[in-house]
């Protein structure tokens, strides 16, 4: 076959790093990324020409056949020749859907550039600026592909004037969000240029395409592409033949999509805090093949047959098979088993794969994405690669159970391995009821990882209706409260009070870590947020959901010796908030002074974890404490006469307007409303506009519940989990 000779000739060009493309396709969903991803195969022989733009290869799962659409990134490698030289393009198709942007959001880790897709009726929507805003926050450089062009000319009939003021006005919006988002090195260099081949236009499905200078090169007008439709299929054949679309995306990749090695010069100072001066930090740097070995993992699979499945970017060293490695997050030695390329669905297997390269290898079974990995002998020099920012969060839950109860187990080990494969969906335990929650981005999320259970695992099972997982948090400042160990011999003064935006701004898009210096922490907090300097210093822990905890204590005697189970008490306790114990979000929580036992056999975690969460707890209830709904962001195109229509449905959802845009004959509605009232949004928003609303939507923030219907919701979250409708009092946790 084929795909055999193909993978030989691309592990033989992986060696050399100048004729290596690392590249990701992203886009609004339905704007055609796996369409084009099918042409790029066809054109490299993976796949038949005739099935290309219906065959949807990289939507290997059932699922995705069937829904059409793109649930995980799927990565192949392509030969391409251009100018003569041969080229391998390491390319991933990633999902479009706003519920599985954490898997695109973890691809953009480990390409160095990115074909952004935008329909040429639709434009840019909302997922076109989500991701391409997390495409120039990992440094990854995009070049434009305007897909559907034969809609514009068949569906509109525009004629080729109006069909380039529609080009114009698409290449502006982009090269706008360019402005806006990328690194100030990076804001002129990177703006796309159609007279220079930055763009590309085309039908990914018709399989033509072409960038100004190949159309100039081979004397072709608009107008002769207008003709070739009114021609008919004959027509669009020659356009196939004349300017297939593969060889102008290709060609546009190979030349302004940087080599590995250009790439990593500037891209490792932004994804990894280490100093730049050691060894291995240079053989990132360099993507040297003989430097210590790096690879990060973005992608877990579970293979049926191999086991689990790690892939990722080698940005130092070379893989080979045999090798022992460190697992830097699992702190812990494993030994690569097999090393091995995708191609699809497909592993093909290599003996080496050397750095800058894209590489999946088996026997790392406890490595997850995120994971770094580095040659054994420079662990104690290797910090893990930036933690990824993701744009938006786990809101959604439901309950399962297998509808057959002698099934349980399999359903425990079941959802383990799902959530391995997709850590945006978190798996938990009701202590109280017994149930398994499972949690992820949307209501489409959660449904496909139901059907994966049935598809991959056999598992029948019956799911409660979705409920939406809230935050916990404060609107004003608590007085000092004592928290008592169990033991009285411990006690700890802690108040409470709510961080501010800025701050919880500055944390949320990884500027502000737990694990960078304190004193580069402290200067930023100091320069953008306003704290004081001696405060900003003494932070102990930021966790996962925003929130910092600071030691302001002085001369405590014992306090350092505890200092890592005071933490884990605080971290305890915001997972879990005393409301409706849903997770604490936005709260600065300050230990102002504490006695501690100087046994350690009376100061274990058993001792100081309700010490922690006792005087945390009684802080929150009496700092207004309220709960925060998780909003989502609308982009809504519809014809002018349905503004009306539109608003009056986001008005009816609690939501409200943020900016209404003319756009010629159509109108471009920008809205938030709760995800609590978007779960019939699109048949209603349907309904109001005649089938004619194009809309997308984004984790837009989290805001207080209205005052009227706090204590309701409250009381309901708490019925649902099996405790008193009423929460608790502050003197349940302090004796006053």
């Amino acid at each position: 076959m084929v795909r055999y000779k193909q993978t030989a000739e691309v592990l033989k060009i992986m060696r050399n790093i100048e004729q290596v493309r690392n590249i990701g396709i992203t886009a609004h969903v339905d704007h055609g990324k796996t369409t084009l991803s099918d042409s790029l195969l066809a054109a490299a022989g993976i796949i038949s020409e005739k099935i290309a733009g219906e065959a949807l290869a990289l939507d290997y799962l059932d699922v995705e056949q069937r829904r059409g659409i793109t649930v995980k990134s799927a990565n192949i490698s392509l030969y391409h020749e251009y100018k003569g030289k041969p080229y391998v393009i390491n390319l991933i198709d990633t999902p479009g859907h706003v519920d599985f942007s954490a898997k695109t959001t973890r691809a953009m880790r480990v390409i160095d550039g990115a074909i952004l897709v935008v329909d040429a009726v639709e434009g840019v929507m909302t997922q076109t600026e989500m991701y391409l805003r997390a495409a120039l926050e990992e440094g990854v450089r995009p070049v434009l592909f305007i897909n559907k062009v034969d809609r514009l000319i068949k569906e509109l009939r525009l004629s080729p004037t109006e069909i380039q003021q529609r080009f114009i006005q698409i290449i502006k919006e982009v090269n706008q969000l360019i402005s806006m988002y990328a690194d100030k090195e990076f804001k002129t260099a990177w703006q796309l240029d159609p007279a220079k081949g930055l763009v590309a236009f085309g039908s990914a499905r018709d399989r033509w395409g072409f960038t100004v200078p190949m159309a100039q090169q081979k004397g072709v007008k608009f107008s002769d592409i207008v003709a070739a439709y009114e021609r008919g299929t004959e027509g669009v054949a020659d356009l196939q033949k004349l300017m297939p679309v593969h060889e102008a995306v290709l060609d546009m990749v190979v030349k302004f999509i940087p080599n590995p090695r250009d790439a990593q010069k500037y891209r490792i100072k932004k994804i990894w805090r280490g100093n730049l001066d050691i060894e291995i930090a240079k053989g990132m740097i360099e993507a040297n093949p003989d430097g210590p070995l790096v690879m990060l993992v973005n992608d877990i699979r579970i293979d049926p047959h191999a086991g689990l499945v790690a892939t990722g970017r080698v940005f130092s060293g070379t893989l080979r098979a045999g090798e022992e490695v460190w697992l830097v997050n699992a702190r812990m030695k494993q030994k690569i088993l097999q090393v091995s390329l995708y191609m699809g669905p497909y592993r093909e297997l290599a003996d080496e794969i050397a750095a800058g390269n894209i590489a999946a290898i088996l026997g790392v079974d406890k490595a997850r994405a995120g994971e770094t990995i580095v040659a054994v002998e420079y662990k104690d020099q290797m910090i893990p690669f930036e933690r990824l920012r993701m744009i938006s969060e786990p809101v959604v839950t439901v309950a399962v159970e297998p509808k057959d109860p002698r099934e349980l187990t399999k359903l425990i080990d079941s959802l383990h391995k799902i959530s391995i494969e997709d850590p945006s969906l978190v798996v938990k335990i009701n202590e109280e009821t017994g149930e398994y929650l499972l949690s992820g981005m949307g209501p489409l999320h959660i449904e496909i990882a139901l059907t994966l259970l049935k598809e991959n695992y056999g598992l029948e099972v019956l799911a409660s209706p979705p409920i939406i997982v809230y935050r916990e948090s404060i609107r004003s400042r608590s007085r000092v409260f004592e928290g008592k160990s169990p033991n009285k011999h411990n006690k700890l003064y802690i108040s409470v009070e709510p961080l501010d935006e800025k701050t919880i701004q500055l944390i949320s898009e990884g500027i502000v870590t737990e694990d960078m210096d304190s004193r580069e922490r402290a200067k930023i907090l100091r320069e953008e947020a306003g704290w004081e300097s001696d405060e900003a210093r003494r932070i102990w822990a930021i966790d996962e959901n925003i929130n910092v905890f600071i030691d302001l204590t002085t001369g405590v005697q014992h306090l350092r010796e505890v200092r890592d189970t005071i933490i884990q008490g605080f971290r305890l306790a915001m997972r879990e908030g005393p409301l409706a114990l849903e997770p604490v979000r936005g709260v600065k929580v300050i230990l102002h002074d504490a006695t501690i036992h100087e046994d350690p056999a009376h100061r274990g975690p058993a001792q100081l974890f309700p010490a922690v969460r006792n005087a945390i707890y009684a802080g929150m209830l009496t700092a207004k404490p309220t709960l925060l709904e998780p909003l989502q962001k609308l982009d809504i195109k519809v014809p002018m006469e349905y503004i009306g229509s539109v608003s009056s449905v986001i008005t009816k959802k609690r939501g409200k307007l943020l900016q209404v845009i003319q756009q010629g004959l159509i109108a471009r509605i920008v809205a938030e409303i709760p995800v609590a009232e978007s779960f019939d949004l699109a048949e209603q928003l349907r309904g109001a506009t005649a089938g004619k609303a194009i809309w997308g939507q984004e984790f837009s923030r989290w805001a207080p519940i209205p005052d009227s219907m706090l204590m309701d919701l409250i009381a309901k979250i708490r019925t649902r989990k099996g405790l008193k409708p009423e929460p608790p009092r502050p003197e349940d946790f302090i004796g006053f």
